[in-house]
């Protein structure tokens, strides 16, 4: 497939999103892996297809479309997400809540922030904190942290005055608050910013396996 587009994605689910223009006036559409296009470019932004749908924006409103383009969730909300274990997490009128794939609320919308559903748990913002709940809307630890990323292989990175760790699915601290950013774990291992001066990986007992010094990239992650 020959250079040709101003951006793109890689291929998910068989097909890749791409963007054709520039910012100020671009369109998003799908290509097969033959390069043809499957969804003509006619969106103003676009994330690429997980299970078997795709969120588009359409006149500043989100909604989701098939394979064929066609949409099965019409335009109707401020903001959204790709669907990860059945839901996708949604906002309207600024509160967040979860639709099931025929867009009926299974999580009416009551958080003040919400993210994606990963090994079951989601993190949710009530107030200025961060907890988590499970997929019938319980609060399963409640909210306490600043910063609550994503769970993979059990664990997941919290942040709170500053310095992030890592818990368990009960909420306790698998590796205490210590590093100044914390990414999520692959293959038993998770990168971390140690000390504001060096990246590094640690192993799930909280060891440091390896370090190198920081990047520019790492440098405005740290700052977000």
């Amino acid at each position: 497939i020959n250079p040709q587009f101003s951006y793109a994605w890689s291929f998910s689910e068989g097909l890749a999103l791409v963007r054709i223009g520039d910012w100020d006036d671009c369109k998003w559409g799908y290509i097969d892996k033959t390069g043809k296009y499957v969804i003509n470019p006619q969106f103003e932004d676009a994330w690429p297809f997980s299970e078997g749908l795709a969120l588009v924006e359409t006149g500043k409103k989100w909604g989701y479309i098939d394979k064929t383009g066609k949409y099965v969730i019409n335009p109707q909300f401020d903001y959204a997400e790709s669907y990860s274990e059945g839901l996708a997490c949604v906002n309207i009128d600024n509160k967040y809540g979860y639709i099931d794939k025929t867009g009926k609320y299974f999580i009416n919308p009551q958080f003040d922030y919400a993210g994606s559903f990963s090994e079951s748990l989601a993190c949710v913002r009530i107030g200025e904190k961060d907890g988590y709940i499970d997929k019938v809307g319980k609060q399963v630890i409640n909210p306490q942290f600043d910063i609550a990323g994503y769970y993979y292989e059990g664990l997941a990175g919290v942040c709170i005055r500053e310095k992030w760790g890592y818990i368990d699915k009960t909420g306790k601290y698998v590796i205490n608050p210590q590093f100044d950013h914390a990414g999520s774990f692959s293959e038993g291992l998770a990168r971390v910013i140690i000390d504001k001066s060096k990246i590094g990986y640690i192993n799930k007992a909280g060891t440091i396996v390896c370090t190198g010094e920081l990047t520019r990239q790492d440098e405005l992650l740290m700052s977000r």
